[in-house]
């Protein structure tokens, strides 16, 4: 008996502890979730925008001798240029330099030709639509947004349990608790089998 009563107590401890943090974090990924339900609510995309440089022929030259020249031309170009995204791929091949870059707040192309020294930068800006898309699903936001989202998931999830356990304490509701919970059950699964 007592050890119901502890677990119970516990249970509803876990669930007191949790829910302020849990609550702001479940609105967010409520609100973004909703929000990319409806893309029509949003501007369109925004146009995406190309800049020009020359390298100096002290980079250039100094580019050329290198075997994947990617890290010191982005270096450079983020010297000279205000430019968005994190680095995600790179390509050297018969003297051109193509590196991709992104992140929630928009992505970037760098292309530069190592004989001429001409670099083609161009930058595509996130609409609304898309930025709260990666955040949503964390794509391209960092490893501390993925932790955020990882630890969020987990809390939830023991949040839920931790309130299912009390809902389903009240021996005098017990019957009608498990009756709503088949039902849930029920209409969720009708639900996952229409939309596949």
């Amino acid at each position: 008996m007592y050890q119901r009563r502890d677990f119970y107590r516990h249970a509803r401890y876990v669930h007191g502890w949790l829910s302020a943090f849990a609550f702001i974090v479940l609105v967010f990924f409520s609100l973004t979730g909703l929000l990319l339900n409806h893309p029509e609510w949003f501007d369109p995309e925004k146009d995406e925008k190309t800049v020009k440089i020359e390298l100096p022929e002290d980079v250039l030259q100094a580019l050329q001798k290198q075997e994947n020249p990617s890290n010191a031309l982005l270096a450079y170009v983020r010297q000279k240029e205000a430019i968005v995204g994190r680095y995600q791929s790179s390509e050297v091949l018969d003297g051109e330099v193509m590196i991709r870059l992104e992140s929630p707040a928009g992505s970037t192309d760098v292309w530069a030709l190592l004989d001429t020294g001409e670099v083609e930068i161009t930058q595509k800006p996130a609409s609304a639509v898309s930025l709260i898309s990666d955040l949503h699903r964390g794509k391209n936001a960092g490893a501390a947004w993925s932790w955020l989202i990882d630890i969020s998931a987990i809390l939830i999830l023991a949040l839920s349990l931790a309130g299912y356990i009390l809902f389903l304490s009240i021996k005098s509701r017990l019957v009608q608790n498990l009756l709503l919970t088949a039902a849930s059950l029920a209409v969720l699964i009708a639900l996952i089998w229409s939309a596949v």
